[in-house]
């Protein structure tokens, strides 16, 4: 009688396995079409909170195979909804569609050669994060589930995001306002799934981490006000250049002396310093931007407290004044253990045990840490490098590149996950 109950669980499985197994047909049938997508998209990039042709583009495909449509979502967010055959719980797929300011130097046939207007210049753009593949991934998925509704318990959301670089300033966008404008609502969402593609990860390999995985960004302005001068006369005015000089220096000694760091990582950087306008004036003024990243709350409010300690204190030993305003970007990226602990085999499934990777934190931050604040969600890294190659393209410079072959994992497994938990 045990054998007999024990064949009948096997075969029960077995089935029950293969009735929510996606067709490899279904999945080559838009392996082109992505790599179609994702060279348009890659073309045509748009910057933050000013993607218009982009969520075009996305409502159209998702309109033509079936998807319910939402859009004007956080500005020019789309939303598609796809209910499967039977009632079940709801998974968000979320991809992030705007580019950034740099101009291309890749030799492609896709080439950007778009501008915008970046905080008042004139700027090349360029997709060089990889969101255009986060697109063209998405929509893949989006055709896929369309034609198996049948292998679905529940709803699927898709979330296409703009401004996830962050919103121009003044204006409001990204996660946080798509949830303000209540993308995890109607139907309410119960675990929320998303990917990054990374140039330095090899093609067919995915990468992931429990609990904290991306590192929380906050931005922060220093505005220094010396005496003007002449360049040949230092000694009868006050330089915000040196001060500024010394401000740096002095806010990499809390990383280096103050933060312990065999705790978690954490990062100081100064992006811009702009003053002066001739070679032989001291000017007035001086202002610098920058950002901070922790993965460790307590450690952010500790390099805070002495970043605004510190400031006008070494700007006032030099005989200046200087001020600091610290504004929050991003949380920390927070893999649910319980989710990640649940998905991971229908990763391996797809992917292969071997090619499923675990790996530490990154200093990078990531906006879908917003959506894991509400719900429990699970972030994981595609692999984008061709096989072979040892030098990875970085993110965020003019020569990002991704190998297209590694797209269709990133379809197959958000497919995978998306299934299996409906139906867990």
């Amino acid at each position: 009688m045990n054998k007999l109950v024990l064949k009948a669980f096997l075969l029960f499985g077995f089935c029950a396995f293969a009735q929510n197994t996606v067709s490899e047909k279904d999945f080559n049938s838009v392996e082109k079409k992505i790599i179609d997508w994702r060279r348009d998209f890659h073309q045509y990039p748009e910057l933050s909170n000013r993607e218009f042709k982009t969520a075009e583009k996305i409502a159209k495909h998702l309109k033509s195979i079936g998807i319910e449509v939402q859009t004007g979502v956080a500005k020019t967010g789309v939303v598609g909804i796809l209910k499967g055959n039977k009632p079940g719980k709801v998974v968000a797929l979320r991809a992030d569609i705007d580019g950034l300011p740099v101009t291309e130097r890749n030799d492609l046939a896709y080439k950007s050669n778009e501008v915008g207007d970046f905080a008042g210049e004139q700027v090349g753009v360029m997709h060089a994060c990889g969101h255009d593949t986060h697109i063209a991934i998405l929509m893949g998925v989006a055709e896929v589930l369309s034609k198996n509704k049948d292998k679905i318990k529940g709803t699927i959301k898709f979330i296409f995001q703009p401004a996830e670089e962050g919103p121009p300033p003044g204006e409001e966008g990204g996660a946080a306002l798509m949830i303000k404008e209540g993308v995890l609502k109607n139907p309410d969402v119960d675990v929320i799934f998303g990917l990054h593609i990374n140039s330095a990860t090899p093609v067919g390999t995915i990468r992931y981490k429990s609990g904290g995985t991306m590192a929380a960004a906050q931005w922060f302005e220093i505005k220094v006000k010396g005496k003007q001068s002449h360049g040949s006369q230092p000694w009868s005015g006050v330089d915000p250049i040196l001060i500024s000089a010394k401000i740096i220096d002095g806010l990499q000694t809390i990383i280096s002396r103050e933060v312990d760091l065999t705790n978690e990582a954490a990062v100081i950087t100064v992006g811009k310093i702009t003053s002066g306008v001739r070679f032989n004036i001291i000017p007035e003024s001086a202002n610098m931007i920058g950002t901070i990243r922790t993965l460790d709350y307590d450690m952010q409010k500790l390099i805070n407290r002495r970043m605004e300690e510190m400031v006008p204190a070494i700007a006032k030993t030099y005989g200046g004044d200087a001020t600091i305003n610290i504004t929050n970007s991003t949380a920390i990226t927070y893999n649910d253990p319980d989710l990640v602990l649940q998905m991971v085999p229908s990763m391996e499934k797809v992917a292969g045990k071997e090619n499923v990777q675990v790996q530490k934190a990154v200093t990078g931050a990531e906006d879908f840490s917003y959506f894991q604040e509400k719900v429990p969600g699970f972030y994981f890294f595609l692999g984008g490098m061709t096989p072979g190659n040892t030098e990875a393209f970085p993110h965020h410079t003019p020569d990002f590149k991704i190998d297209d072959s590694g797209m269709l994992l990133g379809v197959k497994t958000l497919t995978a996950m998306s299934i299996d938990y409906l139906n867990k």
